[in-house]
């Protein structure tokens, strides 16, 4: 699995706005328990002989469970620092006021422990409590008025969001700072979000300092920036509660069904197999007790039905190749075999540590394939062990047989079981909620390559979270499969539907 989700823990929006009236400001109103955040700028909304026109300003407050990421690294369920990034995902929230268009959304981390509270007014501000404009929790203010967030001289990332018809979601690259948090070279009190302090309403103050409830800003705008919504964690809207998502790659590519001879066509790197031993004991995934996390040395030999004579030479004229550690149970290894003048139709892959024999397994390699065209690859994709529904509660695997549609063998005896399926090694998932089509896992085919699928002797499959989905809804699974020839990806036709309970 490849993807986890972790979702807000507390957040709130607050404000020095004018309620109605437009003389009572909303300083100490609190909307900790609201269903959406909102972030705005009123520049001249009223007007006063001391203070000029007026300044309004709103600001979202979020923050994520990170003893839960935290805890996922420990067990493994996500990989160390450097394996896995963390991107935060804010869904706009639809409403019938203004939109501006053109702006920018500062995220950054804040620097003091803040209270959500249990408002719910974002009209009136009439629901008064922690945290608001003025204070972090009750009885304890802000250092500055409007929060207290790091910056780039605390070592901080200072994240900035362009929104151009500003009905787009946030989907930032937050890695730097959950990384920082789960160190512990700063405090996870989560992100601020307001608007850039260019765009931020303008005020003078007198003094050259912050007010009581005003924040002094003389690169201020003098245009208004009126209203930007994000669903909050409260949202009835499962899928657009703001959470962390992490991605990350976890495939698995053994070539022991996809395995070739060397040819002088290819790249070395092409000509790399990949094979993998899976250690289990009694149903479950163990280290070899003499190999632990170690290397593990692999050698090829050639015979009919088990391994025979000596170890063939491999292309680097060695006889072992050195594997290594993988995860608990799991060990790989990489090698490239040239083929004789008469090819082997099998080899045995020996994995052992000199004297000691840990496992035997059989490979069939083939010859690289050419073409005198570019080849167009349609498939016929089936999905072997799809269920007619899931609980929320279960990590399934699903797996794939794939072959050319236009596949038709010639059975001059008898049919076998064997039917080897065809491999894809760039092959990518989303799934979708069936009733509105809405895209609950996109296709990550970006530089994580979140979503795409593994492959090993049993042909392509990937594993999946179904706590990532909602229950008492019906999914489909959508498969797309880069094609080289033409570079691009090609969604496949055949879908696959199941349940969530």
């Amino acid at each position: 699995m490849a993807i986890a989700r972790y979702s807000a823990s507390i957040d709130t929006t607050i404000t020095n706005a004018f309620a109605a009236d437009l003389t009572t400001r909303g300083t100490g109103s609190n909307m900790g328990y609201a269903d959406s955040l909102e972030i705005f700028s009123i520049y001249g909304q009223a007007s006063g002989s001391t203070t000029g026109q007026s300044q309004e300003l709103s600001r979202a407050l979020i923050k994520f469970p990170l003893n839960q990421i935290s805890a996922d690294r420990t067990a493994g369920t996500i990989p160390a620092s450097g394996s896995v990034s963390f991107y935060l995902r804010m869904h706009n929230a639809e409403h019938p006021f203004t939109l501006p268009q053109d702006f920018n959304l500062v995220v950054t981390p804040a620097s003091m422990s803040w209270s959500e509270g249990t408002g719910l007014d974002m009209d009136e501000y009439k629901d008064l409590g922690t945290a608001n404009w003025i204070s972090a929790s009750t009885g304890i203010p802000w250092d500055s008025i409007g929060g207290d967030y790091l910056s780039s001289a605390d070592g901080a990332v200072e994240y900035n969001v362009y929104f151009d018809q500003g009905w787009e979601d946030i989907d930032l690259d937050v890695t730097h700072t959950v990384e920082q948090w789960i160190a512990g070279t700063h405090t996870n009190h989560g992100f601020g979000v307001h608007l850039t302090s260019s765009q931020e309403a303008y005020f003078s103050s007198s003094t050259g300092l912050d007010t009581s409830v005003l924040i002094d800003n003389l690169v201020g705008a003098k245009d208004s920036y009126y209203t930007k919504k994000f669903f909050a964690r409260s949202s009835e809207f499962f899928f657009k509660r703001p959470h962390i998502e992490a991605r990350w790659d976890s495939r698995v590519q053994d070539d022991r069904e996809n395995f070739y001879y060397s040819s002088s066509l290819a790249p070395a790197d092409d000509n790399l197999n990949t094979l993998y031993l899976y250690n289990y004991i009694r149903g479950r995934l163990v280290n070899i007790p003499a190999v632990g996390t170690n290397d593990i040395l692999v050698s090829i030999y050639s015979g009919s039905t088990a391994p025979t004579g000596s170890e063939l030479s491999l292309y680097d004229g060695n006889t072992n190749i050195t594997g290594g550690h993988v995860s608990t149970g799991i060990y790989s290894a990489s090698v490239a075999l040239t083929a004789a003048a008469t090819p082997l139709l099998v080899v045995f892959d020996l994995w052992h540590s000199n004297s000691v024999q840990y496992f035997t397994g059989s490979i069939y390699p083939e010859k690289m394939p050419t073409y005198l065209a570019a080849p167009t690859f349609t498939k016929v994709t089936t999905c072997s062990n799809l269920k007619k529904s899931y609980s929320t509660e279960e990590k399934a695997r699903f797996r794939f047989f794939i072959r050319d549609r236009n596949w038709n063998p010639t059975i001059y005896v008898k049919a076998t079981a064997n039917n080897p399926t065809d491999i894809i090694t760039s092959a990518s998932y989303s799934i979708s909620r069936v009733t509105d089509n809405y895209p609950a896992v996109s296709y990550g085919t970006g530089s994580h390559l979140s979503t795409y699928l593994s492959y090993d002797n049993d042909g392509n499959y990937f594993d999946f979270d179904m706590s990532l989905l909602e229950s008492g809804y019906m999914y489909q699974i959508n498969l797309a499969y880069y094609n080289d020839s033409i570079g691009d990806w090609q969604v496949q036709p055949q879908t696959w539907k199941f349940r969530v309970d």
